[in-house]
């Protein structure tokens, strides 16, 4: 038993996520109302854990999701390939017109002054259609799974794949795995879901069977319906705002051991403060802040919670898991796309406190 969590030492599998694959179009800096061409990034809040988990730091991952037979199908696949994660899919067939469909989601990266603007296409989402009973978990869990994820991306499409997250869930825990959910709370989504109300009322059933929570403080208010801090924060960098719930965290959810977060201060589109905190079986702990020049922000958080959980899997002590989340999720943003380039060499010299320095 470390960090208040009972890690299984051996398994087929040191991680396996369920979510839904996307690809994002990006076209840089370039608005899409004047873009002529972007990049293609294979994505998913939930497989960009597994992808980083798998190509920098060297762990056995894999992905549960929808994937549908037609050319961007082919294409997410590919990249799932390249990144070394283990594909278990339920397989949709394209109609040739309306779907199902692998969904996009639009993301120009902004500048300076110009924010980022994304948006989505998830009309007819093979993802949404995935339901309780779609996949064998025996069959999944039988060789053994140290580690279970899942997120609020992939609960907010639909009611099934909501009681699907639940479904698997109950039996990562019945399986003797560590279960960890990154509440991702994004309002457009729960938008046309139901609501506030609804997404208090979907995620406290998948909560209720996990053990690490990832979130900020208006993911852990709005997600799971938990009061607001009784002081205000004096900037996006200070940790006491998210301490001051954690006890209202774990009041409602008692089995939960750890809950973490990253901390970021926006000053432009490009430079942002980034620090990160958790508390881990009853002690507080925060990372350094480091000043980044930011090239793509999407995917920081996930770099973070990859990190993280590799530190934890690996049996580091809590504050240097800290510290290799805080690592790899600043080293993501100096990378273009939603997934890691960085290698485990790399994080750990940063996480020790390297700097940029050429290396010769």
């Amino acid at each position: 038993m470390r960090y208040g969590l009972n890690i299984r030492e051996d398994g087929e599998l040191d991680f396996l996520s369920l979510g839904g694959l996307i690809h994002r179009l990006d076209p840089g800096i370039i608005p899409f109302r004047k873009a002529t061409h972007y990049q293609v990034h294979v994505s998913g809040g939930e497989f960009n854990v597994a992808a980083n988990l798998s190509d920098c730091f060297r762990m056995r991952t894999a992905i549960v999701s929808a994937m549908v037979n037609y050319p961007i199908g082919d294409l997410i696949a590919e990249h799932v390939r390249a990144m070394g994660v283990k594909p278990i899919y339920k397989h949709f067939e394209h109609n040739g017109a309306t779907g199902p469909n692998m969904a996009a989601v639009y993301s120009d990266r902004g500048a300076d002054v110009r924010p980022p603007v994304v948006f989505y296409n998830r009309a007819n989402e093979a993802a949404a259609m995935l339901k309780p009973g779609d996949f064998d978990w025996k069959k999944i869990f039988a060789g053994g799974v140290r580690w279970v994820h899942c997120g609020g991306l992939f609960a907010a499409l639909s009611a099934s794949t909501a009681a699907l997250a639940a479904e698997m869930m109950k039996e990562a825990k019945a399986a003797g795995a560590v279960t960890s959910f990154d509440l991702n709370f994004r309002e457009k989504l729960w938008k046309i879901s139901g609501g506030l109300d609804h997404a208090v009322e979907t995620l406290g059933k998948i909560v209720e069977n996990v053990d690490v929570l990832v979130g900020n403080e208006e993911d852990l208010q709005k997600g799971l319906g938990i009061p607001g801090p009784d002081v205000a924060a004096k900037s996006k960098l200070d940790a006491s705002v998210f301490f001051q719930m954690i006890e209202r965290v774990v009041n409602k959810l008692p089995q939960a051991k750890i809950v973490a977060t990253t901390l970021r201060e926006v000053h432009s589109t490009n430079r942002h403060s980034w620090s990160a905190v958790a508390w881990i079986d009853g002690k507080s702990y925060t990372a350094p802040t480091a000043e980044l020049e930011v090239i793509d922000r999407v995917g920081g958080g996930d770099g973070f919670a990859a990190g993280f959980i590799y530190g934890l899997l690996s049996g580091a002590e809590p504050e240097q898991a800290l510290k290799l989340g805080w690592a790899h999720g600043a080293l993501l943003t100096t990378f273009p796309g939603d997934t890691t380039m960085a290698t485990l060499e790399q994080v750990e010299a940063f996480a020790k406190g390297g700097s940029a320095r050429i290396q010769r």
